[in-house]
């Protein structure tokens, strides 16, 4: 089954450029195209895309926000930044808005299939210029950059890490079991972790739980 992508750009000429890269490939299908990020929630909410390509620039609504609003509607929904921007700043506020991908459109001709395929597989990809920007000049992850994570995926992560079960979680946040599922395999993706014990002693070093 092909992939369905929503791209979401505010310039038509890149929109074309993108949708004329996907349509060569046979198990990727452009479902609609956006030039804002209100535009993009909405034609996200008629297509059910699996992956919505979001620039962060946009008007009426930035792709920040649309990236939050939109998985906190579609937790299933995976979102690949594509962006002019390498500021640390904006890589951090699109991965905490739950982005599963950073790429610049600099390179979106050689990595843009790649971070889909990657991120339709549940693995997060950032470009290499992204990961720099996470990376301090001693070639470690700044340790005062913010945790990658949505605010819905701290709620959930910090319930977990209290003991609750997925249908308890549900209840408390009002949202379905299969939600929370999918909210605690993408955080387990994003962080590296295997189980509720890393999950929870993860939890307890970022101050999200008491010990």
């Amino acid at each position: 089954m092909a992939v369905r992508i929503l791209l979401a750009d505010d310039h038509c000429l890149i929109r074309g450029a993108l949708r004329a890269l996907l349509e060569n490939e046979a198990d990727i299908q452009v479902v609609a195209e956006a030039g804002d990020g209100s535009e993009a929630l909405a034609l996200a909410d008629q297509h059910l895309p699996d992956i919505v390509l979001m620039d962060i620039g946009m008007p009426v609504l930035n792709g920040i926000d649309a990236t939050r609003q939109l998985l906190n509607t579609h937790p299933a929904v995976k979102v690949i930044a594509l962006s002019v921007y390498l500021d640390k700043r904006y890589v951090v506020r699109m991965l905490e808005a739950g982005a599963h991908g950073y790429i610049v459109k600099s390179t979106a001709s050689t990595e843009l299939l790649r971070a889909i395929r990657a991120v339709q597989n549940n693995q997060t990809y950032l470009c290499a210029e992204a990961s720099n920007a996470l990376i301090d000049k001693t070639g470690k992850r700044d340790p005062f950059a913010p945790v990658p994570l949505g605010r819905r995926e701290q709620e959930v992560l910090k319930l977990l890490a209290e003991g609750m079960h997925a249908p308890e979680i549900g209840l408390h946040l009002h949202i379905a079991p299969s939600t929370v599922e999918v909210h605690r395999r993408n955080i387990m993706l994003k962080l590296g972790l295997h189980n509720i014990v890393e999950l929870t002693k993860y939890a307890i070093r970022e101050g999200l739980v008491d010990c």
